[in-house]
């Protein structure tokens, strides 16, 4: 069910603490930490604690708890005291998704070339 933390979840387990992750930012409603393999010196992932397959699942279904997730991206850019950025959400497998759980990318620290790769 949507929302509901799913046992198959790699993200739904960090949020239970049941895997561990480098943790930066922890709110009520989101957990930020840092991607196993960086893209950049930045490269953090904002997640609802809220389990949502997709972004677009979860604007759909809680867009308070979608802006949660934008808010602390930018938080996590400030805190790495980041002056440009990107966040991004790939949502799908043909976009490159590789877990079913809304996750923001957080990418900064160098260069970022348009469009991406």
């Amino acid at each position: 069910m949507a929302g509901e933390p799913q046992d198959d979840c790699l993200f739904c387990k960090i949020v239970e603490g049941h895997v561990p992750a480098t943790i930066v930012r922890e709110t009520e409603t989101t957990v930020a930490f840092r991607d196993i393999n960086p893209q950049a010196p930045t490269h953090v992932l904002v997640i609802p604690k809220a389990h949502y397959p997709d972004a677009a699942a979860l604007a759909a279904a809680e867009p308070a708890l979608a802006a949660d997730v934008l808010r602390e991206a930018r938080a996590v850019a400030d805190e790495d005291k980041l002056e440009s950025y990107r966040i991004v959400f790939n949502t799908g497998a043909g976009a490159g998704q590789t877990v079913w759980h809304t996750h923001a990318h957080v990418l900064g620290g160098r260069g970022l070339e348009w469009p991406p790769g």
